[in-house]
């Protein structure tokens, strides 16, 4: 949260498409990456991350101004600020990149969302995103994010209070939480009406040359069926002959 005088908040949500979290996931045939030719949808943790700043508006009224959700990715990536705007959010930032780009790597997207929020002409109170994505797992955007901007941080979050009044938030940290809401029809209709700002990397100034090089991706070995031992003597005796001695 940033440390500014009292007035509305403005959040700043960012969401991310990735590989839908029921989709089997399946390596390429080059073995540079997973199938990426699959059904996507917004990153679970993301949509727990709109869901608390709804629930911080519906807690505050009026003292939430705006929510903003920003995406980076492809053309196809607008689906997904068009769900966060059905679910609550009031406008959104579409940074687009080619459909056959890599993916950004985390210092990248948080040196684009630094520079979306300086861009902000009524600022930006508070950011609130998932604890990670899906599909790489690394969760470290956040934390650079808050390093760049030199603002203060609270990770893995499933609850946030904020006192406006105060300046104060109070964050209760858990390993999950949070319950995303379903977009009901009407607000699905109004999402396609709400403002989709669109960027390039190059308008904000940002490289998103890859910075680590995949070597190789492969699937884990398939597992063999295990098999009984009638008593401990005979499980020794097989691990001896699978090559397994004791230490």
């Amino acid at each position: 949260m940033r440390p500014s005088a009292v007035r509305l908040l403005n959040i700043l949500v960012p969401v991310k498409r990735a590989v839908d979290y029921s989709v089997k996931i399946r390596v390429n045939p080059q073995q540079t990456g997973v199938d990426l030719n699959v059904k996507h949808s917004m990153n679970p943790f993301d949509e727990i991350a709109v869901e608390e700043a709804v629930r911080l508006r519906e807690r505050h009224k009026d003292q939430v101004k705006s929510i903003k959700a920003v995406t980076i990715g492809p053309t196809k990536a607008v689906e997904i600020l068009r769900s966060a705007l059905a679910m609550g959010a009031d406008s959104s930032i579409h940074v687009e990149i080619p459909e056959n780009a890599p993916a950004p790597e985390p210092l990248a997207v948080a040196k684009t969302l630094r520079e979306i929020i300086k861009r902000q002409q009524e600022g930006v109170d508070v950011v609130i995103l998932g604890k990670q994505a899906i599909d790489d797992d690394l969760g470290v955007t956040g934390q650079m994010l808050a390093g760049l901007l030199g603002w203060s941080q609270a990770t893995f979050a499933s609850k946030v209070e904020i006192d406006p009044a105060k300046k104060e938030a109070l964050v209760t940290r858990e390993i999950d939480g949070g319950e995303p809401r379903y977009a009901s029809l009407p607000n699905i209709m109004k999402a396609k009406k709400k403002p989709v700002e669109k960027f390039t990397p190059a308008d904000l100034g940002i490289d998103y040359t890859p910075q680590l090089e995949t070597l190789k991706v492969t699937e884990p070995p398939k597992r063999v069926g295990g098999r009984k031992v009638a008593n401990v003597d005979e499980l020794v005796a097989k691990l001896k002959e699978a090559g397994i001695t004791a230490v």
